[in-house]
């Protein structure tokens, strides 16, 4: 499994952050490496249970893949969870208040589980590892900016 954490600063409350990072319809405005979001299933209740394809341009090429929140706390955290290529890919976006302001932590990690999967893992990790963690350090930026111009 390879893993990748990052996270940011935010001068806004928890809940103005959670207002932003959990409105998946409007993540398409906020973060600049959305290109389109369609929803799939919506919940009763909750985020738990969202699922939804999200298009992105990510190595020069444009993917989409179907993802879905596998929990959430209302003000603490949201998981997601996607499957392709062989690979199943967890993410977690969680924030924390700290004297005053709002750390905003992404943690992600890929399992890779075919053997097509791992071998292309072996072979390009370290480079997939390293635009993982721009990609997601930009999405930061991005929530970071919504909030703090809100």
């Amino acid at each position: 499994m390879k893993s990748v954490q990052a996270d940011i600063m935010i001068n806004g409350s928890v809940e103005a952050i959670w207002k932003v990072i959990s409105d998946i319809d409007g993540s398409v405005n906020v973060i600049s490496g959305i290109e389109k979001i369609e929803v799939l299933e919506r919940p009763e209740a909750g985020l738990t249970g969202l699922k939804w394809k999200e298009t992105r341009t990510m190595f020069g090429q444009t993917a989409t893949e179907v993802m879905w929140i596998t929990e959430a706390e209302k003000n603490r955290f949201y998981a997601t969870r996607a499957e392709s290529h062989g690979s199943v890919y967890i993410s977690r976006l969680s924030i924390e208040e700290k004297d005053g302001v709002s750390l905003l932590t992404f943690d992600f990690s890929a399992e890779f589980e075919t053997i097509g999967a791992k071998i292309m893992s072996f072979l390009t990790g370290w480079l997939f590892a390293s635009a993982t963690v721009k990609a997601i350090m930009q999405d930061l930026e991005d929530i970071k900016k919504a909030v703090e111009a809100s």
